[in-house]
């Protein structure tokens, strides 16, 4: 197009041109969005197939169709939680089969790896489910933004709190892999700003189902607070074998990250009492209940936690952004996923950031006892929520470049 010549001539045709243009440049294929995450193994019933469904349920909700009438497709895959398996999918989807965004990715050494594929390469990447803050922090990306909690969110609430209801000396059990490490640090700091401390650490082994020796480690300690920082069916494990060991009889026992399924899983007896943080929960609003309801209908009665409810928020955000932008263009879909406001049933009023973390409430949640609940899926009481402000690192703290630019 010639500029000048559009300056000379009539603006309204000038405008219609340009959009014309803009459509254009779209792929004929459309948009296309690539599930990645565990289907097989210990995170499969926190994301898998149930966040693949809150995705469909998205795309739906938004009309199916984007940029003029063309197609959003939906792709999955499992990554077994091997980093070779995940990048080699990534690689192929984003060479080959030109997906636009890849999304979820649990396990936050792979989703640092992805991230690293996805900056040097093509398209968005959205964490749901991955939670290292490092993603956002000192390896973030123009492209890769965090939409449920990180390690430091969760940390920095749930340590703080424990803390200064008393558990004044700690015990760590962290995963072998980048989450492990994560949190074990975030939730340090958040611990000694308290007033606390950490009296000992000891790596567990991702996917393994004898904890036996590093839980009496921690009961030997005598610490006040056991921490498992682990998830998935990591977590129902060594929280079963935990009350087996009878160390919830004299130390408290906290987790790094605990979902409905587990709460469920392990049931109210056994998990009783715990205090966890979290980015969601489906009993929180009118809202999430009636998004839960619908939810529950299609994904085998069951009631979403909150990486499948920041599932369905992330992929409409990015459709609404797509559609803000007007082509598939990565650069323009970028800054309209930073400058229009987060709204949906799951983040009323949520917002997003330099460094990609999107701001919204991290809720304080305790397992209920079993004579309180109403329900199957009636298992938190909400304790709190922290505003994304106040639960998320401050800018001022990043070590994310974008956020040094900016300064």
């Amino acid at each position: 197009m010639n500029w000048k010549s559009c300056v000379a001539s009539a603006g309204l045709m000038c405008a219609l041109a340009a959009l014309t243009m803009t459509l254009a440049d779209a792929s004929p294929d459309g948009i296309k969005i690539g599930v990645l995450n565990d289907q097989s193994g210990p995170y499969a019933d926190i994301t898998g197939k149930g966040s693949v469904v809150a995705a469909q349920m998205a795309i739906e909700d938004f009309g199916g169709k984007v940029l003029g009438g063309k197609p959003i497709q939906l792709i999955s895959a499992d990554h077994l939680n091997k980093v070779d398996v995940a990048t080699s999918i990534a690689r192929k989807w984003l060479d080959v089969d030109k997906v636009d965004l890849i999304v979820d990715v649990p396990n936050s050494g792979i989703l640092l790896a992805i991230q690293e594929i996805v900056r040097n390469k093509s398209g968005i990447l959205i964490a749901v489910a991955g939670g290292t803050s490092r993603f956002t922090d000192d390896a973030c990306s123009r492209y890769g933004f965090q939409w449920v909690y990180d390690s430091y969110a969760l940390a920095n609430s749930m340590g703080r709190a424990v803390t200064e209801r008393g558990g004044k000396s700690w015990f760590f059990l962290p995963v072998d892999y980048a989450w492990g490490e994560a949190i074990s640090a975030d939730l340090g700091a958040a611990i000694k700003d308290s007033g606390g401390r950490v009296v000992g650490s000891v790596k567990t082994p991702l996917n393994t189902s004898d904890f036996s020796s590093f839980l009496l480690q921690a009961q030997a300690s005598k610490a006040d607070v056991v921490a498992l920082l682990n998830a998935g069916s990591d977590t129902i494990n060594s929280v079963k074998q935990a009350n087996e060991f009878g160390i919830t009889q004299s130390q408290r026992l906290a987790t790094g990250l605990f979902y409905l399924n587990d709460a469920h899983a392990i049931g109210l007896k056994t998990a009783q009492g715990l205090i966890v943080s979290d980015g969601h929960y489906w009993d929180r609003t009118p809202e999430t209940r009636a998004w839960a309801e619908r939810f529950r209908k299609r994904h085998e009665d069951r009631m979403p936690n909150s990486v499948q409810m920041g599932m369905y928020s992330a992929v409409l955000h990015y459709l609404k952004s797509v559609a803000a932008a007007g082509t598939d263009d990565r650069d323009d879909i970028a800054r309209k996923i930073r400058q229009l406001p987060v709204h949906d049933p799951m983040v009323p009023n949520g917002s997003v950031r330099e460094d990609g973390i999107m701001l919204h409430d991290i809720l304080l949640l305790q397992v209920k006892k079993p004579e309180e609940s109403k329900g199957e899926w009636d298992l938190f009481n909400v304790l709190s929520a922290t505003p994304g402000e106040k639960a998320f690192r401050r800018l001022d703290k990043s070590n994310c470049p974008l956020v040094a630019k900016r300064q």
